[in-house]
């Protein structure tokens, strides 16, 4: 597959599945893997903040990037979040998913620490010189609180030919804008959240880091399609009955949430790793009332 091809279409951010006693269940995850790629999606990102990944050990990294790799046999990327506490640890990370064949990485900034753009921009040029895998950068100041200019990320675009692309998250669908002035088609611009895809989409993402795809999976592809190939107007009619559920992404408890929806239409559980809990009361009710509506109305794809 070429490069750019692996930045296009919809990527599963993949949860990661738990036993009953807390294990990461391998079986489930490349069964849940494989369903993914037969709906039409591209690729799977796993170790990414739906996956948990803050809450997993180096090892159980490994573990899952080896089944995704095994379950997949090279049908579609696996490109894995690269996360750590320390410069030193993404660092192996990055080059130990080269190592257990992955296409692709997903560069983040560190766990925890934020700062300024001299220490995160000397972490993301470890990560990004360690391989030679094409490199996605993912800007997400919500959840890690280090926020990527689009100058900033043009920096490192002109410095390493291996970054490729960016997962936007910013919230903000004018950074596709400022991105395309800068850079022109020299980055693969993909959406990261999951009620933005049509708007940004339409700014020019041709790929979308989407996290209700794993419960509704061949609905996420037929609307990625329809905004790609018809514009606005064209999923309006999807994107209304998607929009509730996919609002469920950009949530504190978001991981929760997906999970809830993918118990409900029997693909996967709810369990997740502490400190996390499953969501009761008041909370779980108004979601289970989003989630069964969707399901009651749900659309012929």
């Amino acid at each position: 597959m070429s490069n750019a091809s692996i930045w296009r279409g919809v990527i599963p951010a993949i949860t990661t599945p738990f036993t009953a006693d807390g294990q990461v269940d391998h079986a489930f995850l490349a069964e849940h893997a494989r369903t993914l790629i037969d709906s039409g999606c591209k690729g799977i990102v796993p170790l990414g903040s739906l996956g948990e990944a803050a809450t997993l050990s180096f090892d159980e990294k490994l573990a899952i990037i080896r089944t995704l790799v095994k379950a997949l046999d090279g049908r579609a990327p696996v490109i894995p979040g690269i996360a750590a506490l320390s410069t030193d640890e993404a660092v192996r990370l990055a080059r130990e998913a080269k190592a257990l064949g992955c296409s692709g990485l997903m560069v983040l900034p560190p766990y925890v620490y934020s700062t300024d753009w001299r220490e995160m921009g000397a972490h993301l040029r470890a990560v990004i010189a360690a391989t030679d895998l094409p490199c996605m950068l993912y800007n997400n100041p919500i959840a890690y609180k280090t926020d990527f200019s689009p100058e900033q990320i043009a920096e490192l675009a002109h410095a390493f030919p291996n970054v490729q692309a960016v997962k936007e998250s910013s919230g903000d669908v004018r950074r596709f804008a400022a991105l395309r002035s800068l850079l022109g088609d020299r980055l693969e611009l993909l959406v990261g959240m999951d009620d933005a895809i049509v708007e940004g989409v339409s700014m020019g993402a041709r790929g979308w880091i989407a996290g209700l795809v794993n419960a509704y999976p061949k609905e996420s592809v037929k609307l990625f399609e329809l905004a790609r190939d018809g514009g606005a107007d064209a999923a309006a009619e999807l994107y209304a009955w998607f929009l509730p559920l996919l609002r469920l992404d950009t949530v504190p408890k978001f991981v929760q949430l997906i999970k809830l929806v993918q118990e409900k239409v029997g693909l996967g559980n709810e369990r997740v790793r502490a400190p996390r809990l499953t969501i009761t009361g008041a909370e779980r009710d108004a979601a289970l009332k989003v989630i069964d509506h969707a399901i009651a109305n749900a659309p012929a794809v």
